[in-house]
C-alpha cells in the first residue's frame, strides 16, 4: 500500500484541530454565577435543585424553568442532567412532567420548586420530593409532592401531594403549647407577642387538623438509611424535619420544630466529624440574604446557630454572594469534601438564574465559603 505523506500530516492535522475543538467544548472550570453550558452548549436549566452520586456518574436535579418566551406550560417540571466530572453536564431531559390534564392538580401553571432524589436501597426505587403549590394559588397551597421510578433518569411517577403530619403533634412540643388558646386574629402581626405566640406554636395548632405547611425543602438520609425531609413550615416561621418511612414515600409521623420563630428557608444539610451542619437563609423571597449555620449533634436534636458561613467583604456577606442555599454536595472519591450549591435568582427570567457554586473549607471546626471566580476540584481536600 501507499501512503502519501502529505495526505498522513493533513490527517494528522486535522484530528488535532478537532481534538483541540473538543478540549476548548468541555468546561474545565467551576464559574460561579457565569452561563454554565451544558454539553450542548445551553446553560444548564436546574434551579434550586440537588445532586446524588449512583453508579459512578451525579445526577442534578432541579427546576426546568421556562424560557422568558416560553408560553407552553405543559413543558414545565424537573430537569435532569448527568456527569462524571461534576463539570461536564449532559441534559437527560424531564425527568418529572406536569400532567396536561386539568383535573389534576400537577397541572401546566402549577409551581413545583427544589426537588430533591433519593435512592431507597430496600425497594430498589428513586424518589422525588418537591414543593408544590397548586396553580393561581400563589404560595397559599405549602404542599410537597413525591414521585417515584424505577429509573434514575425516569419518568416520575407522580403520586400525590400533601401537607405533612396531620394530626400529629411535634416531639419537641410541650404540653402547655398543645392547650394554648391565643389565635391569630388575637394578635397585631409583627408585633412582640405575635412573634412569641410564633414560638410558642400559633401556627401549628393552627394548621394541626390539615396538616403543617411545607415550602422551601431538602432531604437528608442519615447514616443508617433513615430519610428526613426538612422544610420551612409555620409560615416560613419555623423548620420541621420529619422522618420518613422505610420505602422514603411517605411520613411517619415522627417531627420536630427546629429553630422556632427564626425565619429560615432554603435548607440544605450535611455530616462531617460527628455533627450535622445545616445552611439556610432568611426569607426575602428572591433577593438574597445572610446566610446562616447551624449545628447539631443528632439529627432530632437540639440545634445552635453559629453565625454566618460566609468569609468576603462585609457587603458579599450580606447577600451569601448573590445566592441562597440549595444543597451541600458531598464530593465523591475525597475525604470530607463538600461544595456549597446555591442559585443566584433572576426574577424576570428565572431560566437564566445562576448557579453558584463553591468549595467548603473549615474554620475553627465548622465549614465556611469564600467567593472564587473561577475554580477546579484539586480546591477540595
Amino acid at each position: 500500500m501507499i501512503v502519501n505523506s502529505k495526505q498522513t500530516n493533513a490527517t494528522i492535522i486535522f484530528l488535532l484541530i478537532c481534538l483541540s475543538i473538543n478540549c476548548q467544548d468541555k468546561n474545565h472550570l467551576i464559574k460561579p454565577g457565569q452561563i454554565w453550558p451544558d454539553t450542548e452548549g445551553k446553560h444548564i436549566n436546574a434551579h434550586g435543585g440537588g445532586i446524588i452520586y449512583y453508579n459512578d456518574t451525579y445526577y442534578w436535579f432541579g427546576e426546568y424553568r421556562l424560557p422568558r418566551l416560553e408560553k407552553d406550560k405543559s413543558h414545565y417540571g424537573v430537569s435532569c442532567y448527568s456527569s462524571k466530572d461534576l463539570l461536564n453536564w449532559k441534559n437527560e431531559g424531564l425527568a418529572l412532567k406536569v400532567i396536561n390534564d386539568s383535573a389534576s392538580i400537577l397541572k401546566p401553571g402549577c409551581v413545583i420548586e427544589r426537588p430533591k432524589v433519593i435512592y431507597n436501597k430496600k425497594t430498589g426505587k428513586f424518589v422525588m420530593w418537591f414543593h408544590h403549590e397548586l396553580k393561581g394559588q400563589g404560595y397559599k397551597a405549602a404542599l410537597t409532592g413525591v414521585a417515584v421510578s424505577d429509573n434514575i433518569t425516569g419518568p416520575y411517577k407522580y403520586i400525590r401531594s400533601i401537607r405533612p403530619n396531620a394530626g400529629v403533634w411535634p416531639l419537641n412540643f410541650p404540653e402547655e403549647y398543645k392547650n394554648a388558646t391565643v389565635k391569630e386574629n388575637d394578635l397585631r402581626n409583627g408585633s412582640d407577642e405575635w412573634k412569641i405566640a410564633v414560638r410558642e406554636g400559633l401556627f401549628v395548632r393552627r394548621d394541626f387538623e390539615a396538616g403543617q405547611m411545607a415550602r422551601d425543602m431538602t432531604l437528608f438520609i442519615d447514616k443508617n438509611g433513615k430519610a428526613y425531609h426538612v422544610h420551612a413550615s409555620e409560615e416560613n416561621m419555623t423548620l420541621h424535619f420529619s422522618e420518613l418511612t422505610d420505602d422514603y414515600l411517605d411520613f411517619t409521623g415522627k417531627y420536630i420544630r427546629v429553630l422556632p420563630g427564626e425565619s429560615n428557608e432554603a435548607p440544605a444539610l450535611f455530616f462531617s466529624g460527628g455533627r450535622y451542619f445545616m445552611f439556610t437563609s432568611g426569607t426575602t423571597g428572591w433577593k438574597p440574604n445572610a446566610a446562616r449555620l447551624s449545628v447539631a449533634k443528632k439529627i432530632f436534636g437540639e440545634w445552635k446557630s453559629v453565625g454566618n458561613p460566609c468569609r468576603g467583604t462585609e457587603d458579599e456577606n450580606k447577600i451569601t454572594f448573590g445566592s441562597q442555599s440549595t444543597q451541600i454536595l458531598t464530593v465523591n472519591g475525597k475525604k470530607n469534601a463538600f461544595i456549597y450549591m446555591g442559585d443566584r435568582w433572576t426574577p424576570d427570567n428565572l431560566a437564566d438564574s445562576r448557579h453558584i457554586w463553591l468549595p467548603v473549607e473549615w474554620e475553627k471546626g465548622n465549614p465556611v465559603i469564600r467567593w472564587y471566580p473561577n475554580w477546579n476540584l484539586s480546591k477540595l481536600k
